[in-house]
């Protein structure tokens, strides 16, 4: 079941966000449970947030995955909500 993590930094948050990129990226590569997934930006470019896309079985699935990402453990972000999503396109 697709289920969507709604995640928005801290405010001034973007180097954490630089500085656990790589360990993010790893994540969603070893764990296979990403279908889609992308920063939000402000006006000026800059990343503020994600959103990611997840195919797991339950909503208790999808916040153990959001825990466990290095964005989490490093106090990224200010919201994570997460929300059931039917694909209707795409």
């Amino acid at each position: 079941m697709p289920y969507t993590l709604i995640c928005l930094d801290k405010p001034g948050a973007l180097e954490i966000r630089k500085a656990n990129r790589d360990a993010h990226l790893a994540y969603i590569a070893e764990t296979g449970a990403v279908e889609q997934a992308g920063p939000f930006l402000d006006p000026e470019g800059q990343m503020i947030g994600s959103l990611v896309i997840l195919t797991v079985e339950t909503e208790e699935q999808a916040a153990e995955w959001a825990a466990n990402d290095p964005y989490a453990k490093a106090d990224l972000f200010d919201s994570v909500q997460i929300m059931h999503w039917k694909r209707v396109v795409g």
